[in-house]
């Protein structure tokens, strides 16, 4: 197959995953509206689980294919760009005053699956203990959203957030856009991986770069989409929240979904140990810590993650050019 060919079908991936995880987001969205649930809930369960679509699909594929190194540095990579990246331009455009309580946990638990990816890398493998305390984290994560959303729902009056549905025709447009979106995001993945791993054989990049770099930024294109949406409509708990519930979806479901995939513990290259997980912490620990201690999101946390964001993809590509 030709370079050429092999380009285009990647970048028709990428707009499959695009477009289709829009129209996902939409109707999520649209869902969390029409049930009254607050907005950081939204973010952090609906919308997230709605737009870590691609990254999950993505990286099961891969593993499926045996494409073990695309599929973890598509899965950290990712975290590492929704924070250094998306989540910087969010705290740049709308740095403000936050609860503490509403975040805090949400921060913790994100932070504990980053050091737990990091004891993976120093182990060489993703082993069974790892990655059950990865899924107890992301239960743990989805009970205490859903009991907040209850908590929240049960203190307003009779859900006064809610929206009334205008008819069936709206039942039956955002129905179609769900089903669409999630038909465009799994061909979009599928395109994505193929045409990832035959361009980093054909270009000699390994396929953990193309994970961690384009594929990595191609699937966080979703949430990029909602951080842009939510700044214009000066949403921020809903971007922040969206970013915090992708990254702990992206760690704590999508990498043992990929080892029982695998059929086996995920091996760890070393490369990754030294670069992407620690990249994976840091910016994590940037984003979080400083918004705990002093109850805000200040900007110059975005400015610093998009340096560290920079710093960490030319140490990534200088590495393969040694």
């Amino acid at each position: 197959m030709e370079l050429a060919t092999v380009i285009f079908l990647f970048l028709v991936g990428i707009v499959f995953i695009v477009k289709g995880g829009d129209f996902f987001v939409d109707a999520a969205s649209w869902i969390a509206e029409v049930s009254g649930i607050p907005k950081l809930i939204v973010g952090a369960t609906i919308v997230s689980l709605a737009t870590t679509l691609p990254e999950m699909l993505v990286s099961v594929m891969a593993a499926a294919k045996g494409s073990v190194d695309m599929a973890i540095g598509n899965a950290v990579g990712s975290v590492t760009a929704n924070i250094g990246l998306i989540m910087a331009i969010s705290l740049i455009c709308m740095p403000g005053i936050i609860k503490r309580a509403d975040y805090l946990m949400k921060s913790v638990l994100m932070l504990a699956a980053s050091v737990l990816i990091v004891m993976s890398g120093v182990s060489g493998q993703m082993g069974t203990a790892i990655t059950i305390a990865m899924m107890v984290i992301f239960f743990f994560f989805l009970w205490e959203n859903v009991s907040s959303a209850k908590r929240s729902m049960k203190a307003s009056a009779d859900a006064a957030g809610r929206r009334k549905i205008q008819g069936k025709q709206e039942i039956a447009v955002n129905l179609a856009k769900f089903a669409v979106g999630a038909v465009g995001i799994v061909w979009g993945a599928d395109l994505l991986v193929d045409n990832g791993s035959a361009l980093a054989a054909m270009v000699g990049v390994p396929e953990r770069v193309i994970g961690v770099t384009i594929i990595a930024v191609g699937t966080s294109l979703p949430e990029l989409v909602t951080t842009v949406t939510a700044i214009i409509k000066k949403q921020s708990s809903l971007s922040v929240g969206n970013i915090l519930g992708a990254n702990i979806i992206d760690l704590t479901l999508i990498l043992p979904l990929c080892s029982l995939v695998s059929g086996k513990a995920l091996p760890i290259a070393a490369t990754s140990a030294r670069y992407d997980l620690p990249a994976c912490l840091l910016v994590g620990c940037i984003a979080v810590i400083p918004a705990m201690v002093f109850q805000k999101f200040q900007k110059w946390q975005g400015i610093l993650l998009l340096c560290v964001y920079a710093v960490y993809l030319y140490l990534t590509c200088s590495a393969v050019a040694a």
